[in-house]
């Protein structure tokens, strides 16, 4: 929504970074209201022929789940790719290499390595349990020299990667329901990635596509009443849904290791 800057950062980065060329972009527009917004959409659709404008007509609370999930019944393409308008590609190769791994049979998604601006990590991967319910492993870490083995930099399976950068085959998507909408922003990505892993699928994290992640500067953070309250219906739903899954604990992750920090560090007993 009206986050023209953001969104042709993102855009640009995929043209002018990516070497990897059969795509579409589909831009679920949200309720935007700036003239500058739709100059912008008629700028695009006329100098690229794979990219659409979904409308999103309808009004209220933003749901980041029901967006998705309107979003990928105009996709075309065998494989989607999850994408906020507050990242940034750095790599070329990195659609490439989630591809790579989206394609093998046994992979129900695939996650990226994910920046804050100032370098530092935003993201690689989620532990299911950390801080309550999942969380991002190594976040704020400035150096992937100081991350639990290396771990960082490899690539392996989790429990969950999020949403802000997720591929994953369409068929897949469709056969678990897509996005749970009842989680409108928090760990929908999470429950999504719970659901693929109920069908034997895994979910791999690849360092190697890389972007940054402008982390919620569109939607802004928890910073009012009414967001806070959702919020704690979004964990209690989560909790309620996977409360076995919880109290068993992330199967790819330690039981040693904490879960009140996400450095990987030993739990204290």
């Amino acid at each position: 929504k009206d986050h023209v800057d953001d969104l042709n950062r993102c855009i640009q980065s995929i043209y002018r970074i990516s070497d990897y060329s059969n795509f579409e972009i589909l831009i679920i527009e949200n309720g935007s209201d700036e003239k500058r917004t739709f100059e912008y959409y008629r700028n695009l659709l006329g100098q690229h022929k794979n990219i659409k404008v979904i409308f999103w007509n309808k009004s209220g609370e933003f749901n980041y789940s029901a967006l998705n999930n309107y979003g990928v019944k105009s996709a075309e393409g065998e494989y989607l790719l999850f994408l906020n308008n507050d990242t940034e590609i750095i790599n070329k190769n990195c659609i490439s290499e989630m591809v790579s791994h989206a394609v093998r049979g046994e992979v129900g998604a695939v996650g990226a390595k994910l920046y804050y601006p100032n370098g530092t990590i935003q993201h690689a991967g989620v532990i299911l349990g950390l801080g309550g319910i999942a969380g991002h492993a190594f976040c704020g870490l400035e150096n992937d020299l100081y991350s639990y083995f290396l771990r960082s930099s490899c690539i392996q399976d989790y429990s969950a990667v999020t949403a802000a950068c997720m591929m994953m085959p369409k068929t897949l998507f469709e056969e678990i329901g897509g996005f749970e909408e009842n989680l409108k922003v928090a760990f929908n990505d999470v429950d999504l990635c719970m659901k693929i892993r109920k069908k034997g699928k895994m979910i791999v994290y690849t360092p190697y596509a890389r972007l940054y992640h402008y982390e919620s500067k569109s939607r802004g953070i928890e910073d009012t009443e009414e967001k806070k309250r959702r919020f704690l219906g979004e964990v209690d739903y989560f909790a309620k849904k996977w409360k076995h899954e919880l109290e068993k604990g992330d199967p790819y992750y330690n039981p040693n290791l904490t879960l009140e920090r996400n450095d990987f560090s030993l739990r204290i007993v």
